[in-house]
């Protein structure tokens, strides 16, 4: 297995990043965004190759994501 080199400091701040992450504090999220989040997890976690982000997008079809109310 490789050795991995943990991040120790961050040397440069981002200041366009620290910028988008404020404008964007608080929002919340859509259920569309929220779906598509869920779908690209279970797409990246996948243990099967024969699974494609079109099929989980199917089968998120008969399940719901977040709750009534």
């Amino acid at each position: 297995m490789a050795e991995r080199k943990p991040f120790l400091r961050v040397t440069e701040v981002d200041e366009e990043l620290l910028q988008l992450l404020e404008e964007t504090r608080g929002r919340e999220v859509t259920e569309e965004e929220y779906l598509e989040q869920r779908i690209s997890f279970a797409y990246g976690n996948a243990m099967s190759d024969s699974v494609t982000k079109e099929s989980v997008r199917r089968r998120a079809k008969y399940h719901r994501l977040m709750p009534e109310g």
